[in-house]
């Protein structure tokens, strides 16, 4: 007889388990001449070795697949415990960048995404500019923990320019960081659409996912990294030039904004307004333009847009 230990590094096992540990008595039941005993993340096997391989071989199958698409099902582990290749036999949608905490697939979805993606195999430096809605960021944040997963980078680094529209974070309660994740949330917001709460939060510990306001930027050389400036059009020219200046071996930078939404007090001091005639020529810059084409928020939110630019031009 042999023993062997498996140590699962998942962080919702009770998800992994299953209600009313479905999941977990699929797999014991498949294997009746083992003994599998389950204490926490610590997965105990007894029996004969090569039933205990076969075992591993076919628990480390179920394991990818929760840990690729953020959840399993019955289906799935009954179809890799009966398949011979350890798969379920699915289709593999190519487009498909990763999938969210709640297994959802989560890809470009409109004209302009799909030009982002196309860009960010051919550009190290990318700026999306557009209106709100339009999966700029939400995108190149997807974009991002691709790469973070697929080893392609060390870490993320997300970033915005501590401007409020209409507000003063020196009248909020609280320290410098507590100030801050208000205004920061946004960024917080996807990245817990694509990475479980335990494990984003170990991220940002480990400060293998660093979120920042713009100030802490300066001084840095970032590589390794996959960056992500956003709200970029609240830099001034200063800034957005140190920022750019802070790319550094196998990094990746991608520059959100919307011109038409500045919050400084001058719109004319907005950096991102001078960047596409200053780096528009550039063979190994991308520029992609959204539009309200690509808004996918609530359909009002695409009438609220045309609204305001009519609104816009006629008082000019």
């Amino acid at each position: 007889m042999t023993e062997k230990s498996i140590l699962l590094e998942i962080e919702d096992l009770n998800k992994f388990y299953g209600i009313r540990e479905a999941n977990l008595s699929a797999i014991i039941n498949h294997f009746p001449r083992l003994k599998i005993v389950t204490r926490g993340n610590v997965v105990r096997v007894i029996g004969d070795e090569p039933e205990i391989a076969e075992f591993e071989t076919k628990f480390n199958a179920i394991v990818k697949h929760f840990e690729k698409y953020n959840n399993i099902s019955l289906n799935d582990i009954n179809g890799i415990l009966k398949s011979s290749d350890h798969s379920t036999g699915e289709y593999e949608d190519k487009d498909i960048l990763l999938y969210s905490t709640t297994g959802k697939p989560i890809k470009a979805r409109t004209k302009n995404q799909k030009v982002l993606v196309n860009e960010f195999d051919k550009n190290d430096l990318i700026f999306a500019l557009g209106p709100a809605g339009t999966g700029k960021t939400y995108t190149a944040i997807a974009l991002a923990v691709k790469s973070m997963k697929e080893l392609k980078v060390k870490r993320i680094i997300l970033s915005r320019p501590a401007v409020e529209a209409g507000e003063n974070l020196g009248f909020l309660p609280g320290d410098v960081r507590e100030k801050l994740d208000p205004y920061l949330q946004p960024l917080y917001d996807a990245l817990l659409d694509m990475l479980p709460y335990k494990k984003l939060e170990k991220y940002i510990e480990e400060k293998i996912i660093q979120i920042a306001p713009l100030a802490f930027m300066r001084g840095r050389t970032l590589s390794d990294a996959f960056v992500i400036l956003d709200e970029a059009q609240n830099a001034t020219y200063t800034q957005l030039k140190m920022f750019l200046t802070r790319m550094g071996e196998n990094s990746k930078f991608i520059v959100t904004g919307d011109l038409t939404q500045i919050d400084l007090n001058k719109k004319s001091d907005s950096g991102l307004l001078s960047a596409k005639k200053i780096l528009g020529h550039v063979s190994e810059i991308s520029f992609v333009e959204f539009d309200k084409t690509d808004i996918i928020r609530h359909k009002v939110v695409g009438k609220v847009v045309e609204a305001y630019e009519r609104n816009e031009k006629n008082e000019n």
